[in-house]
């Protein structure tokens, strides 16, 4: 790391007028006329401490070369030279626009001279409203307009006509350099967590920036030992090393963050590199899904063929034959069956140097499958994931709940008891920590005497927490309603269905996002975490444990079938899933059942 006022973590660097001290992350240069990728221009007494702080660290984890200036300065002073040749030597700038940005005249001259780069090159710019409205901005209202009311006084107040001057210019280039940025498309803060705002933020840098999305790494705390052995397994090119790596803990554990971390550094060291995410459920109740992975995992090892195979056998063999004939990185996700794992990987074995990561919740599972029936038995080691100790925990909840690494003042004893109830499961401490951020003490306390109350397993009692904390049924029948049956469907097209059901999906599908109950994939998808989805699914079996046709919701295959021959459900059955090419396929099977039924029916009234 390049350095010239270093900031060392955990410490907190001095507040100033303008909030910056000069550091870079990375000795690598995107291009020869660029020394940085984004250079980074914010108010520091609003956004040092917090929000540009944490924007700053997510881009050096990303590996992205950010200039961030961090001295004192006076008011009035100029410009100073290297933050001029920085702003020309970076490829982007983000603009933090923050409350009090306009009062620096540090600030203002950042914004005119970024613009001007941006009129005379490729400069990208990146402007991020944080808590303040672009109108406000673009017509310079509210801290905008008292900011430039006070420049302008300064102005007045100023006896040398040819000060008076400059002033009057400056003014106008701020004015017009305000408006300009107001209009650029820009992202909005506001009702948003930071975390994933800023995620949002280093995403859409590296795709401005064509960066390899494979670099940016999720937040892990408490995971070093993991990384660590995981990547000395992967580096490990003798004869002895295993083919194969299981990483097995239970769910919400962090199985598929780590081996998104480990994927996104070292997929570009192999000749061809694949992950196939979410296995589990994209094969639960669907009649294609496990063929719909095996394409996927063709597609990306082997060349693209126009020739449409339904048959999971003939892509089996397919893959069988791409394993072998390519040094492969593959990562297979929440493997939960043996037939998935044979379907994907089959019974022929590896070319050599070829390294396979499978997370499962069934640490045994691997050991069963067909390849190690063979004479070709892979190597094999094993990753039992256990949850965090006392002092990560409470370090990952602190910074959800507080966006930093310690709690507030009179939050610590209430605290505690969070993380202690949490067990060391890092989606339920997101997940609670989240729920709870920017509320006060005296609804942590609430939560905690809620949490107190319920009887299930603690982890869905983490989950439910978020769930039960939606204020309007509306909010929550529209989570039952996407966890039964709409993760994974196209947004708008879920939309259209559920307004046709009086659902008010604009405002819901926000609330529940904000809830971390429900997130939008990069294809515009619903997505949900897999445990959350099993709480919502929970609630709703719970209606009616032993009677699927007194549920409101049904999305079994085979209890959809029952409750429809049985004729039932007609009073509370608000949905029902059927894959009708399962229909299709078992029609003959299912007509004899219905003879068969209608025979028995019969004759026990006859008695």
């Amino acid at each position: 790391m390049v350095v010239l006022s270093e900031l060392r973590e955990g410490s907190s660097p001095s507040s100033s007028t303008h909030g910056h001290s000069i550091s870079t992350c990375g000795p690598r240069s995107s291009t020869q006329d660029h020394r940085y990728d984004v250079f980074l221009s914010f108010r520091g007494v609003d956004t040092r401490l917090s929000f540009t702080n944490y924007l700053y660290e997510a881009l050096i984890d990303a590996n992205i070369n950010t200039f961030l200036d961090d001295e004192e300065v006076e008011t009035g002073e100029d410009l100073k030279p290297e933050l001029e040749s920085a702003i020309k030597a970076s490829r982007a700038s983000i603009i933090v626009l923050s409350k009090n940005y306009a009062s620096s005249t540090w600030c203002l001259d950042e914004l005119v001279l970024i613009l001007e780069q941006r009129m005379t090159s490729n400069h990208i710019v990146i402007p991020i409203f944080y808590h303040v409205e672009p109108t406000h901005v673009r017509k310079l209202q509210s801290s905008f307009r008292d900011a430039m009311s006070k420049h302008k006084q300064k102005m007045d107040e100023e006896t040398d006509e040819n000060k008076r001057s400059q002033w009057a210019q400056k003014i106008d280039r701020w004015t017009k350099a305000l408006i300009k940025v107001a209009n650029l498309k820009g992202n909005d803060i506001n009702g948003r967590f930071e975390t994933e705002f800023i995620e949002e933020i280093v995403k859409n840098i590296y795709r401005r920036l064509h960066l390899p999305l494979g670099s940016i790494r999720p937040l892990l705390i408490g995971m070093d030992d993991s990384i660590n052995f995981i990547t000395s397994w992967l580096k490990d090119g003798s004869s002895h090393t295993a083919d194969i790596l299981t990483i097995s803990g239970i769910g919400g554990i962090g199985k598929t963050s780590l081996a998104k971390h480990v994927y996104g550094l070292y997929s570009r060291e192999f000749q061809t590199s694949s992950f196939i995410e979410d296995i589990t459920r994209k094969c639960d109740g669907k009649f294609n899904g496990l063929l719909d992975l095996q394409k996927q995992l063709c597609y990306e090892i082997s060349k693209p063929s126009s020739i449409h195979v339904y048959d999971v056998s003939v892509n089996t063999s397919k893959i069988e034959n791409a394993l072998a004939r390519k040094k492969v990185f593959l990562v297979l996700d929440d493997i939960s069956t043996l037939v998935q794992l044979d379907a994907l990987l089959g019974s022929k074995g590896f070319h050599p140097g070829t390294k396979v990561i499978i997370t499962t919740k069934d640490r045994w599972l691997t050991e069963s499958c067909v390849l190690f029936k063979t004479n070709i038995k892979p190597k094999h080691a094993k990753h039992f994931l256990e949850g965090l100790n006392w002092t990560e925990s409470r370090k990952l909840f602190c910074f959800h709940a507080f966006m930093c690494n310690h709690p507030k003042a009179g939050f610590e004893e209430v605290l505690d008891k969070l993380v202690k109830y949490c067990q060391g499961l890092p989606l339920a401490l997101e997940v609670l920590g989240k729920s709870l951020h920017n509320r006060d003490v005296g609804y942590w306390e609430g939560c905690m005497e809620g949490l107190k109350k319920e009887v299930s397993s603690p982890v869905n009692n983490v989950l439910r927490m978020s769930f039960d904390s939606l204020l309007s049924k509306n909010d929550k029948e529209l989570f039952k309603h996407i966890a039964c049956f709409f993760v994974g469907t196209d947004r708008y097209v879920s939309e259209t269905i559920l307004e046709a059901c009086d659902i008010n999906t604009r405002t819901g599908i926000t609330n529940l996002i904000d809830r971390c109950l429900l997130s939008i994939g990069r294809n515009n998808e619903l997505k949900m975490h897999q445990l959350v989805q099993e709480m919502g699914r929970f609630v709703v079996g719970q209606e009616s444990p032993d009677k699927p046709w007194k549920r409101s919701r049904v999305w079994y295959h085979k209890e959809s079938f029952r409750v429809l021959k049985q004729k039932k459900g007609k009073g509370n059955l608000l949905g029902l899933a059927l894959d009708m090419r399962m229909l299709e396929k078992e029609k003959l099977g299912t007509s004899f059942e219905l003879k068969t039924d209608a025979l028995i029916s019969r004759n026990l009234t006859s008695r």
